[in-house]
């Protein structure tokens, strides 16, 4: 019965901490976190009829699920005058006047990047 009890003891002040399931804030400059955002902004991209390119604008939100490679993150990209397909986008100026968008994001990206496979299992943009 003693034998036990340091095991029931570390589970009672470890546990709550060890079974947390929520998002944590982490770095938003951390590899896997970085290569996350760009297959968001890809899909987001790839899901678009519009003929024309998003940007990255900036980053608020950026959380890691506790215990698991699963990525929550704000973004708000911006309308470029580039074509989807062209290169370098990022660099690409943003539209003024009547084409001028921007748009906020939630996504949630599964990311297995040893693998190089991410998914996306949610986005929400307004």
């Amino acid at each position: 019965m003693f034998s036990r009890a340091p095991l029931l003891l570390a589970l009672i002040v470890l546990g709550p901490h060890v079974y947390r399931c929520g998002f944590v804030d982490i770095g938003k400059n951390t590899s896997f976190f970085r290569m996350c955002v760009e297959f968001a902004k890809f899909q987001f991209n790839q899901a678009q009829p519009d003929e024309y390119a998003y940007k990255l604008l900036w980053v608020g939100r950026s959380q890691r699920k506790h215990l698991t490679w699963i990525y929550l993150m704000d973004l708000q990209m911006g309308r470029t005058i580039c074509k989807k397909h062209d290169e370098d986008i990022d660099n690409c100026p943003l539209q003024e006047g009547p084409g001028e968008k921007q748009v906020g994001c939630t996504f949630i990206v599964d990311a297995r990047p040893w693998f190089s496979q991410f998914t996306l299992l949610n986005s929400t943009c307004v």
